[in-house]
C-alpha cells in the first residue's frame, strides 16, 4: 500500500508513523520549509513506541517519499489522508488539487476535527470519494478514527475507508449522522469549556483540574464510557435508577457550556499552569512519557479483551500471522533446525542491571514456540476448537547478556513428540554474530480445554510435528536436555 499524507504536522506525522509501522510506503508532502527533515525526525522519535506496539514485516521508518505537492501525492498514492490546517480556505483548494490529480477510485480522507465533509466536498470533481477520517493524538497509538460521510459520499467510499483503517489496526467508528464536531470532540469540547471557566473564575488551576481526572474518572474511561459507568452507578436497577435518583441535579446550574472570553489573563493562567505542570520537561519528553503509559494501559486492557486492548490483541495476532511462514504441507522438506522467529530486545525487557531480564527470555521463547505452532497448523482456528498446548516444564540456560535493541534470532529443534506431548529446544542467538546467548527447553502437553485434560493432537498438526521431529532427529543438541519423552 502507498499511503498518501498531505500535511505533516502532528496529526499527519502520526498517520505516517502508523502506516510505516504497518509495513506500508508513505508518500508525503507539506509546503512549510524544512518539513521533510521535521517529518523524519518526528518519525524517529515515535518509532520506539510503535516498535513496542508491534511492527509488521517490511515496517521501515525510512520508507518515506517526500514529494513537492499535493498533486504529486495524488498521482502516486493508493489512499490519501489530508491533514492540513483546520480552515475551509486551505482545505478546499487542497482537496480539489488532490482530486484532480488522483485516480477517481482512490479514497480521499480528511483528518478534520470538526468541519463537515459536505462543506469540504464543494468544488471537487469526484466528491463521492471524499470522507472524513478523524483520528486522535497520538495517531500511531490510539485506535479510534471517526468515519463521517458527507451528502455526496458514496457507500463504497465509506466501506473502503473503514477497510483501510481496519488494516491499520484502528477502530473505525462510523458517525451515522453528519454533524459539526462529530462525536468525541463534542464530548471533549464540553469538558474543555468547563475547564476554561473554572480557571478563568479562579476556582482551580490546571494541575488541580487534571488531577481531578487522572486520579478518578480518567481511570474508568480507559475501559468503559460514561454511559456504562453511570449504568453501574444505578446499582441493580441500572441507568433508570441512576437517572431517577440523580437526574434532578441536572437542573442545577453547575456547568457553563458557553466558553468564556479568551482574555489575555485567562491565556496566561492556562499557559503558566501547564508550564508549571511540565516542570521543565520538553514536549518530546512528555510525548515519550504519554506514549509509554498509553502502551501500558492498552496492554492491561488487552488482558480483559476490551476497548483499545482488544484492538491491540488483534494487531498482535495479525502481526504474528503476517510474520509466520506458511504452514507445513505433507511432502515438504523441513528446515533443520527451524528458524521461524526473530525479535529485538525491547526497552521494557531491560532490568536494573542494564540487560535483558529473566522473564523476557521466557517471553521471547514463548513467541518462538507460537511460531512452531503456526508452522504445524496450530493457530487461532485450531484453538477455537477447544484444543491447545500447555507448557508444563521449562529450563533456561543463560549463556550471555543481551542489550536493549539487540536483534535476536531463534533456532528451534523438535527433540521429540508423541500423541499428546511436545519437547522443544530453542537456541537464542545474536542476529549479527550468531553467538548463542541462551537455550530454552520446554515440555508441552496437548490439552482438551473443554474437558480440562490431556488429549491427542489432531491428525494434521500431529503429522506436521512428527515430520519435523524426524527431520531434526540427527541434529546435535545445543545443550544437555533435562527432559525427555518416556
Amino acid at each position: 500500500m502507498r499511503f498518501g499524507v498531505v500535511g505533516t504536522g502532528v496529526v499527519g506525522t502520526g498517520w505516517a508513523v502508523r502506516a510505516l509501522s504497518r509495513g506500508w510506503e508513505v508518500i508525503a508532502t507539506d509546503p512549510s520549509p524544512g518539513a521533510d527533515v521535521r517529518l523524519r525526525s518526528a518519525v524517529a522519535n515515535a518509532w520506539p513506541a510503535v516498535r513496542k506496539l508491534g511492527l509488521y514485516p517490511d515496517a521501515d521508518p525510512d520508507r518515506i517519499d517526500f514529494v513537492t505537492s499535493a498533486a504529486a501525492v495524488g498521482e502516486a498514492a493508493e489512499f490519501i489522508q489530508e491533514s492540513a490546517p483546520e480552515t475551509l480556505e486551505i482545505k478546499r483548494p487542497l482537496l480539489q488539487a488532490i482530486d484532480a490529480a488522483s485516480d477517481p477510485e482512490v479514497v480521499i480522507a480528511s483528518s478534520t476535527s470538526g468541519l463537515r465533509p459536505s462543506l469540504l466536498q464543494e468544488g471537487m470533481g469526484n466528491p463521492e470519494r471524499l470522507v472524513v477520517g478523524h483520528p486522535f493524538n497520538p495517531v500511531y497509538l490510539l485506535p479510534l478514527v471517526e468515519v463521517v460521510g458527507g451528502n455526496l459520499t458514496s457507500l463504497p467510499t465509506i466501506a473502503a475507508a473503514k477497510e483501510v483503517y481496519g488494516n491499520l489496526d484502528m477502530y473505525p467508528l462510523l458517525v451515522r449522522n453528519e454533524i459539526d464536531g462529530f462525536l468525541a470532540d463534542r464530548l471533549l469540547e464540553a469538558q474543555w469549556r468547563e475547564i476554561l471557566h473554572l480557571v478563568a473564575d479562579g476556582i482551580a488551576n490546571t494541575a488541580e483540574l487534571d488531577d481531578a481526572i487522572t486520579y478518578g474518572p480518567g481511570l474508568r474511561w480507559a475501559g468503559m464510557g460514561t454511559n456504562l459507568i453511570y449504568h453501574l452507578a444505578g446499582g441493580e436497577a441500572g441507568m433508570r435508577h441512576m437517572l431517577e435518583q440523580f437526574g434532578p441535579a441536572l437542573e442545577w446550574p453547575w456547568t457553563k457550556l458557553v466558553a468564556p472570553p479568551l482574555t489575555e489573563e485567562l491565556i496566561e493562567r492556562m499557559t503558566a499552569g501547564t508550564e508549571a505542570q511540565a516542570a521543565g520537561r520538553s514536549i518530546v519528553d512528555l510525548e515519550q512519557q504519554r506514549d509509554s503509559y498509553l502502551l501500558s494501559v492498552m496492554r492491561a486492557l488487552a488482558a480483559h479483551g476490551i476497548g483499545a486492548g482488544l484492538v491491540l490483541s488483534q494487531r498482535e495476532a495479525r502481526i504474528l500471522a503476517a510474520s509466520a511462514p506458511a504452514p507445513w504441507l505433507p511432502g515438504q522438506a523441513v528446515p533443520a533446525p527451524l528458524e521461524l522467529y526473530r525479535c529485538r530486545v525491547e526497552p521494557d525487557w531491560i532490568d536494573y542491571n542494564g540487560h535483558m531480564t529473566e522473564s523476557a527470555y521466557l517471553l521471547a521463547a514463548g513467541n518462538a514456540t507460537d511460531a512452531v505452532f503456526r508452522y504445524s497448523g496450530i493457530d487461532e482456528s485450531y484453538r477455537a476448537g477447544g484444543k491447545s498446548f500447555f507448557t508444563v516444564e521449562t529450563h533456561i540456560k543463560f549463556l550471555r547478556e543481551a542489550a536493549v535493541d539487540e536483534a535476536l534470532t531463534f533456532a528451534t529443534q523438535v527433540v521429540g513428540t508423541d500423541v499428546q506431548r511436545l519437547h522443544l529446544l530453542h537456541t537464542m542467538r545474536r542476529a549479527e554474530t550468531g553467538e548463542a546467548i541462551a537455550t530454552i527447553e520446554q515440555m508441552l502437553i496437548h490439552v482438551d480445554m473443554t474437558a480440562s485434560r490431556a488429549a491427542p493432537v489432531e491428525s494434521g498438526p500431529a503429522a506436521a510435528l512428527a515430520a519435523v521431529a524426524a527431520a531434526h532427529a540427527s541434529l546435535p543438541l545445543a545443550t544437555d536436555c533435562r527432559m525427555g519423552l518416556r
